[in-house]
């Protein structure tokens, strides 16, 4: 397992280091003080770590928008670390597989490892699929988004199943935007279930999909029904 630590305090670091050179299967420790110096690391490996270790607070950029970047350069875990516990919220909102709580403890460091083995035994999934749970799902398969605190609701009838993460960070995922259209604050469809449109005279719109759902179409995202072409 090849590791990186992005976390501008050198004792924290250190600490990690440590921690983790006692794992007979991390192979590879990468550091970096900063988000601009982990994005050049990471650019220059011919292979992307597994798992990256990213404070949420740090200058040059904070740990939320370096593991959007890592993930489009190819690391399949993050693990987020801070100093204050209510920010532990926010790292499972952003889909990290877990997070530390400083100062890191071995117990806490080896159950967040422990995960990471689990999500790297699986096989990555193909283009257009992802893992939800313990099971692949098929995007195209999938016929709406629909936030529900915490989490995302991924509707593929008569299923629903459960995933934590906020809709627009689902959105944001590669692949996710160019197959789900957000109509409305609180969902996102799959146009091709779309089977209707029916414009309101408010300057809303109701959708129905295949599987028989309505949805509506706020006028905030009214724009967004240019980009359908249901069948007649």
């Amino acid at each position: 397992m090849r590791v990186l630590i992005v976390d501008d305090e050198p004792a924290a670091r250190a600490r990690l280091r440590r921690l983790l050179s006692a794992e007979a299967d991390v192979a590879e420790l990468l550091e970096a003080p900063d988000a601009p110096t982990a994005l050049t690391l990471v650019s220059a490996q011919p292979v992307p770590p597994d798992v990256a270790l990213l404070d949420i607070e740090m200058p040059g950029g904070n740990g939320v928008q370096l593991a959007a970047a890592l993930r489009e350069r190819g690391v399949r875990s993050i693990v987020f670390s801070t100093a204050h516990a209510e920010h532990a919220l926010q790292a499972f909102e952003l889909a990290a597989l877990d997070y530390l709580l400083k100062p890191y403890l071995p117990e806490r460091l080896a159950a967040a490892l422990a995960r990471v083995r689990e999500q790297l035994a699986r096989p990555a999934a193909p283009v257009g699929e992802w893992w939800v749970g313990g099971e692949r799902v098929r995007l195209a398969d999938v016929q709406w988004l629909s936030a529900a605190d915490n989490y995302i609701e991924l509707h593929l009838p008569p299923r629903t199943l459960l995933e934590r993460a906020t809709l627009a960070d689902a959105l944001a995922r590669p692949g996710w935007a160019a197959r789900f259209l957000r109509v409305h604050r609180s969902h996102a469809v799959n146009p091709a279930h779309v089977q209707r449109i029916e414009r309101l005279a408010s300057g809303e719109a109701l959708l129905t999909l295949g599987g028989g759902e309505v949805l509506r179409v706020s006028r905030g995202y009214r724009a967004a029904l240019d980009a359908f072409a249901p069948p007649a």
